[in-house]
Formats: structure tokens, sequence, C-alpha cells
């Protein structure tokens, strides 16, 4: 059995993470951290999870944790992860890193949008951006994964394919985007709140949001030169879920039809990649509580633009499914393993 950590499980990623590795039959589950929870089994936390009834939280202790597992998942706040990855690659262990903190390779940058110092640039050329679909066989080959943001997954996806066919105008690139209210973390804070939330939907971070920086470094990457896009977050009154859609304008004629077909062909051999069929977009619904990405496409011949539409859950793919997917993939696993369960409806 593979032994694995989670440090910050108190959290909705940490507690997703927990969930799906109950379903996984070649993992252990040794340890979980929470610095406000420790001393707490996960089960008088989170009674749902009975099968955790003699496991307890744990303050974090590198020293004491350092040796105790295989596989490291690091569901901390950004920032935070920095010194126990560190730590962590001292002892070759496999990190999965839920956090910012070794996704964006300038550490200029990060510093800048995350207002936070990088305390070990020179680790960020030993992470590999963990979105499978386009860096499998890199993060078969590491040990630390930076795991990607829950809106870049819902963007890089659907757009990488009309990148790589250098079919769009890179200057036009116009990224709308909704998600539910779980993506700002597990707290109490009033902008949070049911009655603030509840019948209401507003724009926020508008040209300022932390994840604009991860976006474009990694379209930059695709086509070899940068990118820079608009970028409009979005809250939704709903606890799961993202959708984004992707305005671009494309650089010859092109059919609805042929963009589905192009979708089709790159991704018709990954598992969790589903295109849908000319006439139909996805809906948030379609991927609650699942690792799916979902995606559709329409070309508007006034306008001469693609439009893309996506679905994700983002704390699934967008986070702690597409960790364990990582996970798999890191330690010879189906990659599916733990990861197919279909959309919960209503």
């Amino acid at each position: 059995m593979l032994k694995v950590f989670i440090c910050g499980g108190s959290g909705y990623t940490g507690s997703e993470l927990l969930r799906i590795l109950a379903l996984h039959d070649e993992v252990e589950v040794v340890g979980v951290t929470s610095e406000k929870s420790a001393g707490l089994t996960v089960n008088s936390l989170f009674p749902y999870f009975f099968i955790y009834k003699d496991l307890k939280f744990e303050t974090l202790d590198i020293d004491k944790i350092k040796d105790r597992a295989d596989v490291y998942f690091l569901a901390l706040p950004h920032g935070t992860s920095q010194q126990v990855v560190s730590r962590l690659l001292e002892t070759n262990k496999k990190i999965i890193d839920l956090s910012a903190d070794f996704r964006i390779k300038d550490s200029t940058v990060y510093e800048k949008w995350y207002s936070t110092k990088h305390l070990f640039p020179q680790l960020l050329e030993k992470s590999v951006y963990g979105l499978p679909e386009i860096y499998r066989e890199q993060i078969k080959e590491t040990q630390l994964v930076a795991n990607p943001g829950c809106y870049p997954t819902s963007v890089i996806i659907p757009l990488y394919p009309f990148l790589k066919e250098n079919l769009v105008d890179t200057e036009t690139i116009v990224i709308d985007s909704k998600s539910g209210v779980s993506g700002a973390g597990r707290k109490a804070e009033l902008a949070l709140s049911y009655c603030e939330v509840n019948e209401d939907f507003r724009a926020y971070n508008v040209a300022k949001h932390r994840h604009t920086p991860e976006i474009e470094q990694e379209l930059s990457k695709i086509v070899n030169k940068p990118i820079n896009v608009d970028f409009t977050t979005h809250l939704l009154p709903l606890n799961r879920g993202i959708l984004s859609t992707i305005y671009v304008k494309i650089k010859k004629t092109l059919s609805t039809q042929r963009a589905i077909e192009i979708l089709k062909e790159y991704y018709q051999k990954e598992p969790f990649v589903k295109i849908l069929p000319e006439g139909e977009t996805p809906s948030i619904k379609y991927v609650k509580g699942t690792n799916y990405c979902y995606i559709g496409a329409v070309i508007n011949q006034r306008t001469n633009r693609l439009i893309i539409i996506s679905a994700i859950d983002n704390l699934i793919k967008g986070a702690s499914g597409q960790a364990v997917q990582n996970m798999n993939i890191m330690c010879g696993f189906e990659e599916t393993k733990a990861l197919t369960m279909l959309s919960l409806t209503p």
C-alpha cells in the first residue's frame, strides 16, 4: 500500500482529498494536519467520514512527518508550502502541492501577484505543472508537481488545441469565468456568507485575479511567445463548479463542426475530457462532484470568433481530483483510479 500524508486536511480541498482517497484501494492515508483542529479525529470534524474515525488531525511539524509517507499532498495556504516542499524534497518524497507556490516559474511574478516572497526560487525549475493532458510524461518523472489552479485548468485545456494549431489571434483572448463559492476556501467571511451570496451574481478581482499570470504563463509556453489575456471572474451563488467562456478571433475560416473535430482529435484518448457535439454546450451540472472537463465550441461567423465553453468542478478537476490523478501518474497506478465518479444530480 502506498502511504499518503495530507498537509492541510480541514479545508475543502483537503477534505475532498480524504473523500477521493477513501475510494483508492492501493492507498493508505497515514496522517493529516490541521492547525485549528489538531487533536480531533477526522470523523469528529467531518461526521460523514466514518472511515477515518481513528485518524487524528495533528499540527504541521516537518521533522515529525517527513518520514511517515511516500506521497505528500500539500493543501496549504499560498506561501506556506514553500518551506514544507523544501524539507520534503531533501527526503526524496513525492510531493503534490495544491498551492500556487511552485506553479509560476518566475519568482518575481509570483511575488507581485501573491504579495509573498518566494524563499526558494531555485526549486521552481524542479516542479512540473500538473496538467496531465499536456504534461503527462513530465509528471511521470518528477518528484514535485505544482497542481494547477481551478480557473487555469478550465481555460488551458480548451484553448490548447487551437493554440497548437496556430488558429487563433493571441492578441484577442477574452476569458469570462464563473465559480461557485467554495473556490474561496472554507472560511468565515462576510462577503461569502449566505445572505451576501444568495440571489446575487457579481464580478470580482477584475483585471487583477491571481490566476492571471498562471494562465498567461502556460498559454505563452504553448505558442513560444508572450500572451496577455483579459480575464474576468464572477462569483456564482453555488457551492461548487466553474463555467468558463473563452472568446478568440480566428485566423482563417473555420466551421463549428471543424472546431469540434479539432478538440476531439486532441482529446479522444483523454479519460477526463469530454467534447460535446455541435449544438450542445456544457453545464456545471454535468461535472458536479467529478474529475471531468466538458467542452463545447461554437464559431460565430458574423464576428469571426471562436467561442469555447468549459465546465469543471473547481474542487475536483480544479484541485483535489487532479491532484489524485497526478499521484496516479507519478506512482504508476491506473490514471483513472478512484476518479471515475459521475455527476451528482440534482
